[in-house]
């Protein structure tokens, strides 16, 4: 391991403070736009798209709040991997300021089948760790999701993932492994409760070196805490999942040990129009929010 590597490691595994998602894809991107004041009939095609999301990100990763001190990590799409800010690239300006960089690499969402969407097949996987490794990321993030409490389902969605981490961590990197459970499910307990058996299981035969966790914030309080002692789970991080930002950080304050690894709550009064000085008192204000309770 490479002492940039045990840097990171350190800092995921120990740093006071949460994890930025800023890795919507190509299907997301114009949702994000809109959400940060940008119309879709401002731009024309994905080329055009794609520059004005990357504004987006730079601004956000190169603002003053944004370091170390509070986010401790940070998700990237693989146009944010591949592109620069402040003339740097966008891995090695976030671990300059004490940011450690991962990947999101996952080709999205097969149909629902048995209740969960699978992710689609990934032949270009390993190329893409390659990649990622030469430019100095620490781990990654795949996301699928669980829509019903199917016992078949939930078994199916954490031996893909468990899958597909291990070809990730063959790499040297660290699998953040992402089972969402849809937080609007009328099954959403039940649901948790399955993933929760499942995981531990998965874990518990697991014999690689510690993974991460990406979980929706469970029904009840406190439920996932078995995989925040798990001796394989480096550390358990929570999506927003559609809470706005106050009722996700109650919700993840009420969960000990698990942080933020938020998208929309944490970008969600960020807008396109703003001057430097408002953007960065908004961002600034959100990151202090997401902080107290990820380590409330």
């Amino acid at each position: 391991m490479t002492t940039a590597n045990a840097e990171m490691l350190e800092k995921i595994k120990s740093g006071q403070g949460f994890i930025a998602a800023l890795d919507q894809s190509g299907g997301s991107t114009p949702k994000a736009l809109k959400g940060y004041g940008i119309d879709e009939g401002e731009y024309s095609g994905d080329e055009e798209m794609f520059a004005l999301i990357h504004a987006m990100r730079s601004r956000i990763v190169t603002a003053p709040c944004f370091n170390g001190d509070k986010v401790i990590g940070a998700i990237l799409f693989e146009r944010t991997m591949d592109g620069q800010a402040d003339g740097k690239p966008i891995p090695a300006l976030l671990w300059e300021r004490g940011v450690v960089p991962f990947l999101k690499v996952d080709k999205g969402l097969e149909a629902e089948a048995d209740g969960v969407q699978l992710m689609k097949p990934n032949a270009d996987l390993d190329v893409l760790c390659e990649r990622a490794v030469a430019k100095g990321v620490f781990g990654t993030k795949m996301r699928s999701v669980v829509n019903l409490a199917n016992p078949a389902g939930v078994k199916a969605i954490v031996a893909q993932q468990f899958a597909e981490a291990a070809r990730i961590a063959a790499h040297g990197l660290v699998p953040i492994i992402e089972p969402e459970v849809n937080i609007k499910s009328a099954e959403r307990d039940t649901a948790d409760r399955l993933l929760l058996a499942e995981l531990v299981a998965a874990l518990d035969a697991w014999t690689g070196a510690p993974v991460m966790l990406k979980l929706s914030l469970p029904a009840e309080a406190g439920l996932f805490q078995p995989l925040v002692d798990h001796p394989k789970v480096l550390r358990v991080v929570a999506l927003s999942g559609g809470f706005a930002r106050p009722e996700a950080c109650a919700e993840l304050a009420r969960n000990p040990g698990i942080i933020a690894s938020f998208s929309r709550a944490l970008l969600e009064d960020l807008r396109h129009q703003m001057s430097d000085a408002e953007f960065n008192g908004s961002l600034g204000g959100a990151i202090d929010e997401i902080h107290a309770a990820s380590v409330a």
